[in-house]
């Protein structure tokens, strides 16, 4: 993919947290989600409490939406100087989701607050500081592509429980109400499911479920680069912790919020908890993945060296003919192969004389042994030299010719 340059990465970065911040709180003013203007006194104080909750989370997932979009169509970037680029990606998408505060600001001049001069301030103003820390959380999400891919899948599934808590609401017979920030109360009349009256266990489970879970899966690819792995042991950390930030921004102190509401917040903290623990289980995983496969890949067969040295071993296969020969020639170069032998050539051809007779021949006398015929006139050889093969062969064939007719006499002089 071709790489975009920074006027358009600026530029982008600055769209989409625009668009993103517009498109969540159109999403949530449509569904009921965000209300600043609810009727009834007890109401009034839950919707406004859920509403400054839900526009300090938005403002900030919009500054990251932005800022992480804009990195991953400009790509790979390992040049020097990242960390500056990453903080003017991050600046351009809080740039652009100053929108959101304007779109927070205009519909809260509606709500009437007990206690409250200036309602539209007051929600403005939490959307700012909501602005704020998604920038610093835009700054971690592109340099920790784990805890990047925490914070949108957060992002996603806490707007598909606020779909799911609106519907089942619906459902009820209680019509578009204000959801709580990632909780979803199933049935909020049932004593079973509370526990001193403050504290919605299904709602907790649900949570903390989710966050070790989510944890888990955004870190797990990430975790097997051991130059990454510290990053991806705390991104487990980052979509809940924002969650955990809107809770504690929107009401400092607990006495003055309904019990569903006090349920969140308390179960807000152990998310935080819950998720980096499914981010470090991941990191440990995979480090415990890549010892066994560098174990495996440097395990040798084990030496016996506790044998007893006198017991004798495996005796060699006893050398072939043609191989123990090789071996002789090849270990004595300089002595030629001995020829056939003598006694054993006579013996042969007595005996294919005597058939060729058919035994009523003459007694063939006894020949000499080549032993026997005199020394070369050539004088001394050395031990060295040796006769050819094919001189010795002919000298044996002439004094071992069967002798068949009769004896020749000599004549005297």
């Amino acid at each position: 993919m071709a790489r975009r340059g920074w006027g358009g990465s600026v530029a982008t970065a600055l769209g989409v947290a625009a668009g993103t911040g517009a498109a969540q709180l159109g999403f949530g003013y449509g569904l009921g989600i965000i209300n600043w203007s609810s009727a009834g006194g007890t109401r009034v104080e839950a919707a406004w409490v859920a509403s400054l909750a839900w526009a300090t989370w938005i403002s900030a997932t919009s500054v990251v939406a932005g800022a992480v979009c804009a990195h991953r169509l400009r790509g790979a970037d390992e040049e020097p100087g990242r960390t500056l680029r990453n903080l003017t990606l991050a600046v351009a998408a809080g740039v652009g989701a100053l929108i959101t505060v304007l779109l927070v600001a205009v519909p809260a001049r509606g709500a009437r607050v007990p206690e409250t001069l200036s309602p539209q301030a007051v929600a403005a103003g939490y959307a700012a500081v909501g602005l704020l820390a998604g920038l610093l959380l835009a700054v971690w999400a592109l340099h920790s592509r784990a805890a990047a891919g925490n914070l949108v899948a957060t992002t996603g599934w806490l707007w598909l429980l606020a779909v799911v808590s609106v519907v089942d609401g619906v459902l009820a017979g209680r019509g578009l109400t204000t959801a709580q920030l990632g909780i979803w109360q199933i049935s909020a009349d049932s004593e079973r499911l509370w526990i001193r009256d403050y504290f919605y266990w299904p709602g907790a489970l649900l949570a903390l479920g989710s966050a070790l879970l989510i944890g888990v899966l955004a870190a797990r690819r990430t975790a097997r680069l051991p130059e990454r792995r510290l990053g991806a042991a705390a991104s487990g950390a980052a979509g809940p912790i924002l969650v955990a930030l809107a809770y504690l921004l929107a009401v400092p102190r607990l006495a003055a919020i309904a019990p569903e509401q006090l349920s969140a917040h308390l179960i807000a903290p152990y998310a935080v908890i819950a998720g980096f623990g499914g981010s470090v289980l991941a990191a440990v995983l995979a480090q415990r993945a890549e010892l066994r496969a560098a174990r495996a890949a440097v395990a040798l067969p084990r030496q016996r060296t506790d044998e007893p040295a006198g017991l004798p071993g495996p005796e060699p296969d006893p050398p072939s003919a043609g191989s123990a020969a090789e071996g002789t020639e090849a270990t004595s170069p300089g002595v030629a192969p001995a020829g056939p032998d003598p006694e054993a050539a006579t013996s042969t051809d007595r005996a294919r004389s005597a058939r060729a007779t058919g035994g009523r021949g003459r007694a063939v006398p006894s020949q000499r042994k080549p032993s026997d015929q005199p020394a070369l006139e050539s004088g001394s050889q050395d031990a060295s030299d040796v006769a050819p093969t094919e001189e010795v062969r002919a000298s044996n064939a002439e004094t071992t010719a069967p002798t068949t007719g009769p004896k020749p006499r000599r004549r005297g002089r």
